[in-house]
């Protein structure tokens, strides 16, 4: 992996290479055969931008979100659990490498930025400061917008970015994903002037991301384990322990439940093979317990978008015209289920776009919870799906 991902090799002269790079840029915006094809990831991310109608000698102002929602951000964003280890990993090296350590969010927003004094003033110059939005259509090619689009960690190296005034700059991102959804959480980057280019960075941040997701891991399970031993005991009869974001703690009367809805006060829980179950609040998370067992019913309308669940009560959750296509599609694939690659392919056109897809299926997921399972998508057996005709 880092053999594609590395703007330059070891021993690579940067300077010639720079040039090298720059003569290709010009080439390819000219219309003209360049001396050497860029590299493929490159050329796809440039045909994207271009597309897009991002201009190479003027891009778009930059315009962060104010203060408020920076903070905002920060407080939902998960990497803010891992930021003591990232600053740990990355921070120190990046200062003395004159570089910055930046995270953003899953939309690319650049939340924390640190590093070397002299380079932060150069980012500010840029509008490369918390609160930017630094993705591909905002941007222009860059390791942290491409990496988004790619879903695939980045480095890039002076020309290969599309506009002309981040030529000086090389970047390295990483994708952060949760390692119990596969969610996309956010990026890690570390950007700083061209010259000081070094293909071991590549290695640094993915080393510090694959810790970072691990911690997250480690933390997950550590949560569960508590609510285990503090609200098991409560299980004496058929029902779940689970935390606020439906991951099961502990279980009896039912099997291979890892995952319901996200419980809320007064709003039933559908879990497969119990019906709908009553939430109650303990110590760390939640108890739901079933009035009885029964066979679930969701049934798909789209026009208004909803799914309606229906057990031992009813109950219908609002969706967006995105999410209903997607339950569409599963419910249409049947057990076998379908990859999201495929899904992909069949609502962009191209398999470039799983980070998308499966952030909208993980939001469905905490929505509806266990009635939706993953690897490959498809309903969970006992759900009966019933797809309702615009």
């Amino acid at each position: 992996m880092d053999d594609e991902v590395c703007a330059v090799r070891p021993g690579t002269d940067v300077a010639g290479h720079a040039r090298l790079l720059a003569g290709i840029h010009d080439a390819v915006l000219a219309g003209r055969a360049p001396a050497k094809a860029p590299r493929r990831l490159v050329e796809r991310s440039w045909r994207r931008v271009a597309a897009q109608g991002v201009d190479p000698d003027r891009p778009p102002a930059p315009d962060p979100v104010g203060a408020a929602e920076v903070e905002r951000r920060r407080t939902v964003c998960r990497l803010n659990e891992v930021l003591p280890e990232l600053r740990g990993a990355l921070t120190s090296v990046a200062e003395d490498a004159h570089h910055l350590m930046v995270v953003t969010d899953a939309d690319g927003v650049v939340l924390w930025r640190e590093g070397a004094r002299r380079v932060r003033h150069r980012a500010d110059s840029l509008g490369f400061t918390e609160g930017a939005t630094w993705s591909e259509p905002a941007i222009g090619s860059n390791a942290i917008g491409t990496a988004l689009a790619e879903a695939a960690p980045v480095q890039m190296f002076a020309a290969e970015h599309f506009v002309r005034s981040h030529h000086t700059w090389a970047c390295t991102a990483y994708p952060v994903h949760d390692p119990r959804t596969g969610e996309l959480l956010g990026i890690v980057d570390v950007s700083g002037p061209a010259e000081t280019v070094h293909p071991m960075t590549v290695a640094l941040v993915g080393t510090s991301v694959r810790l970072a997701e691990a911690v997250l891991h480690q933390r997950h399970e550590a949560r569960l384990e508590a609510l285990r031993r503090l609200s098991g005991h409560l299980l004496s009869t058929t029902g779940l322990v689970v935390d606020d974001h439906g991951w099961v703690a502990a279980q009896s009367g039912v099997h291979g439940v890892d995952r319901v809805a996200a419980p809320r006060h007064g709003v039933p829980v559908a879990v497969r093979g119990l019906g709908a179950c009553e939430p109650e609040p303990v110590p760390g998370g939640w108890l739901l317990r079933p009035s009885r067992r029964e066979t679930l019913r969701l049934t798909l309308e789209l026009d208004p978008p909803r799914a309606v669940v229906e057990g031992s009560a009813r109950w219908t959750h609002p969706l967006g015209r995105r999410q209903a296509e997607l339950l569409r599609l599963i419910a249409t694939a049947g057990p076998a289920g379908v990859p999201a690659a495929q899904l992909s392919e069949t609502l962009y056109g191209d398999r470039t776009h799983l980070v998308t897809v499966r952030a909208e299926l993980s939001r469905l997921r905490k929505l509806i919870g266990g009635l939706l399972l993953a690897r490959p998508y498809r309903f969970a057996p006992g759900v009966e799906v019933v797809l309702m005709q615009p």
